[in-house]
């Protein structure tokens, strides 16, 4: 789940390009994918497609979509027979467009014979009522990043839990110890640092207001208080400017993804790149901590006309080989055991560092309604750091969200 989406110009004039409608007749050959990687991802990501096209014996048509725009231009072409046969899918989306008819059911393709190989966080993702709609390409997770330098000179360690945190920030120039982004996302490190979490869906309850909860938002906020933890004023701005301070060395620590390090490097604090640490998350007691599990997935669209061929293209995508390359060129997370065997990929600082942070990951809930469960948790959560809520009010209000516009058929806990 990126946090920053990079809008590309004139990419999305899409909805009547890609496939036609019904998938009548023979295979077209002719695979479009809608690649929503940002411009350091894409030129990878297109050469692998094409390399997948050449030894698959179909051709590919790459185009780069803006990630911000992309769901929403999907169902909009998806609805309408049209759009590409192969959309790189954020996670949080296959179960929706699954809802919706959007995305073909793979169940009964090569792609879904064996996925014993893929982690089980990432393959989770892939499932909707049982069935399989996706293909793991790339996961990621949220994870303590560090300044070395600044905590070596403060002779303190990566903190394992919050109170330990909040106990070396003097150390740590107080409230520059940290930056806290007030945005939903970032929210779950405390939620699953504290054992809570958004939905039971076996049980089919909402827990958003949960004790655990309430107790992981006063976490959040008790280190603004103590002066222990600094965040934006506003919310439209809060990652970049989390992003600049800590490149900068103005702050310590941050909680971000790997999607991040490529422009971290760019920063004065971290020009010699072994300066950048990362660690897994802290909770509320030490070795509890996690984030949230993220990445993409490779969706095949209902009614494509080049079904054969997408089904093929997306196994090639997702294989080992090219999980490889993806991970040696760009330091992303594979979702294949057998690629971090690789000598390519253990030799990647950033997959090494990120790798014990995914093992901690939580799964979120993966429901059709996934994306709108943060929608109201982004607001009040920002409420709550600014003292203009307290944990409990805020988190009930969240609650009231989900039962009446989000899981109707959910129970309140």
């Amino acid at each position: 789940m990126r946090r920053t989406a990079l809008v590309i110009a004139g990419a999305l004039l899409l909805t009547a390009c890609g496939g036609g409608g019904g998938a009548t007749g023979a295979d077209s050959g002719k695979v479009v994918f809608w690649d929503t990687s940002g411009p350091n991802e894409h030129p990878v990501f297109d050469q692998v497609a094409k390399d997948c096209a050449t030894k698959g014996g179909y051709t590919v048509d790459v185009q780069q979509v803006s990630f911000d725009q992309a769901l929403a231009n999907y169902k909009t072409a998806a609805q309408g027979g049209q759009g590409p046969d192969v959309l790189r899918s954020d996670v949080g989306w296959v179960a929706q467009l699954a809802q919706n008819g959007l995305i073909t059911d793979l169940s009964d393709t090569d792609a879904a014979k064996d996925t014993s190989d893929f982690l089980d966080g990432p393959l989770g993702s892939t499932k909707y009522n049982g069935k399989t709609y996706a293909v793991p390409q790339v996961t990621d997770t949220l994870a303590l990043l560090y300044n070395k330098k600044m905590l070596a000179d403060a002779g303190v360690q990566p903190p394992a839990t919050w109170d330990e945190l909040k106990a070396d920030a003097p150390k740590l120039g107080g409230a520059n110890a940290i930056f806290l982004n007030n945005d939903a996302y970032y929210a779950l490190p405390f939620i699953y640092g504290a054992g809570g979490d958004l939905l039971d869906v076996q049980n089919k309850k909402i827990v958003v207001n949960s004790p655990q909860n309430v107790q992981a938002l006063q976490t959040a906020k008790g280190l603004l208080d103590a002066k222990a933890a600094t965040t934006a004023l506003d919310q439209a701005n809060s990652y970049n400017n989390m992003k600049a301070a800590f490149s900068a060395g103005q702050v310590a620590m941050e909680i971000d993804g790997p999607w991040t390090v490529v422009d971290l490097l760019k920063g004065d604090a971290f020009k010699d790149a072994a300066n950048l640490g990362v660690a897994v998350l802290p909770g509320v007691t030490a070795g509890k901590g996690s984030g949230p599990i993220g990445g993409h997935d490779y969706v095949v669209r209902q009614g494509t006309k080049a079904k054969a061929s997408s089904v093929k293209f997306i196994q090639c995508m997702s294989s080992t080989e090219s999980q490889v390359s993806i991970s040696k060129q760009l330091g992303l997370l594979p979702t294949r055991k057998s690629a971090y065997d690789s000598p390519d990929v253990k030799s990647q600082p950033n997959v090494t560092a990120f790798e014990p942070a995914i093992k901690q990951a939580h799964a979120r809930p993966w429901v059709a309604a996934g994306a709108q469960l943060f929608d109201q948790l982004k607001i009040d959560y920002a409420y709550v750091l600014s003292g203009q809520k307290d944990a409990r009010t805020a988190l009930d209000e969240v609650a009231k969200a989900y039962k009446d516009q989000v899981v109707t058929d959910y129970s309140v806990n």
